[in-house]
């Protein structure tokens, strides 16, 4: 790589820490090139709840560059932060949300400037943050700060930097037209235009990670994809309309389909083949049911949309395991290793 990439830990008093320091224990030709943006106080104290026959030294490094130059076996972390004072684990705290918002904050203007090649964020906890005040408590989460951030950079509106999430893993990929709304939300949210945009979207994303347009299936919103309308209209009223057009502007679109097919359709055989690169699923649940299903340790979150690349594992916290020891690494050195496939592909 020629730019490193940029891990914030996430939540202080969660398992970020510790899932960033066995990363590196556990992937060290994966995490070579990567850093830690953040606190080295923290970093060593989530060090030390690594094994002590794998447990690397931390050490602290003055610019993203020389992240590139760390020997192997260390962990690099940039102090983007104020000195952080020790927090006790798993406890949700307003100093542990701003902390953790001013490293996520720090990173994504990096990325953005150019510095870091991509973002890998650890996982935050949201009532932390919104207890940290302003700016943070305006934020849901990552996807609004990083959304925010980067409408601001560009210099337009929120409205005019749309953003979908992504879940995938080694064998399935799904996109989301709405996320963290109600289903009845959700279903309103289920239009030409967001349905449309989701598919430019995905299809700008992916495009460079595959080298070709993805194959996009489209999941259906009813039971059996509606029937031709006998068990509702959105796919004969809004999705076949949104697919003709997708397809006179060159993408690689099919559907709708059954959603309680589709999902099997996409997930790569043993052989290396699938039938479709990606589904775009109508809502939240409907998409990241079967991802979670495959493995939520191997399930990774991606940003789609931003003018920078950014990944993270997909659960949370976990504030009921933190400072223990025992926490699993294996979803965020998934979003490494993803990050580190986008990043290559995007040149």
């Amino acid at each position: 790589m020629t730019r490193p990439i940029a891990i914030t830990p996430g939540d202080p008093c969660g398992i970020g820490p510790e899932i960033v320091a066995r990363a590196w224990c556990e992937a060290p030709e994966l995490t070579q090139g990567c850093f830690v943006a953040g606190d080295v106080g923290l970093m060593r104290r989530a060090m030390a709840l690594v094994p002590t026959a794998i447990a690397f030294p931390v050490c602290e490094i003055e610019t993203p560059a020389d992240a590139l130059q760390v020997p192997p076996r260390c962990l690099p972390v940039l102090q983007v932060v104020p000195l952080a004072p020790v927090l006790p684990w798993g406890q949700v705290d307003a100093r542990a949300g701003q902390l953790a918002g001013e490293a996520v904050l720090w990173a994504t203007r990096a990325a953005l400037r150019g510095d870091v090649a991509a973002v890998v964020t650890a996982p935050l906890h949201k009532e932390a943050l919104h207890a940290a005040g302003a700016p943070y408590n305006q934020y849901p989460g990552h996807t609004e700060l990083l959304q925010a951030e980067s409408a601001r950079h560009k210099g337009v509106p929120v409205e005019q930097m749309p953003v979908r999430m992504m879940l995938a893993n080694d064998e399935l990929r799904t996109v989301l037209v709405s996320i963290h709304v109600s289903l009845l939300q959700a279903l309103e949210a289920i239009t030409q235009e967001r349905v449309l945009q989701t598919l430019r979207i995905t299809d700008a994303a992916l495009t460079p990670v595959l080298g070709r347009k993805p194959r996009m299936a489209v999941a259906g919103v009813n039971p059996h994809a509606g029937e031709g309308g006998l068990f509702g209209r959105e796919e004969v009223d809004v999705l076949q309309p949104c697919l003709v057009r997708a397809l006179q502007e060159g993408l690689d679109v099919h559907g709708p389909y059954a959603p309680d097919t589709v999902f099997m359709r996409a997930r790569q055989q043993a052989d290396g083949r699938r039938e479709f690169d990606v589904v775009i699923a109508m809502y939240h649940d409907q998409g990241l049911i079967p991802v979670k299903y495959l493995g939520v340790e191997q399930g990774v979150n991606v940003t789609l949309g931003l003018p920078l690349i950014r990944t993270s594992p997909d659960h949370g916290t976990a504030m009921d395991i933190a400072g223990q020891g025992v926490a699993n690494a294996s979803s965020l050195i998934q979003a490494i290793r993803m990050a580190r496939h986008m990043v290559s592909g995007a040149h």
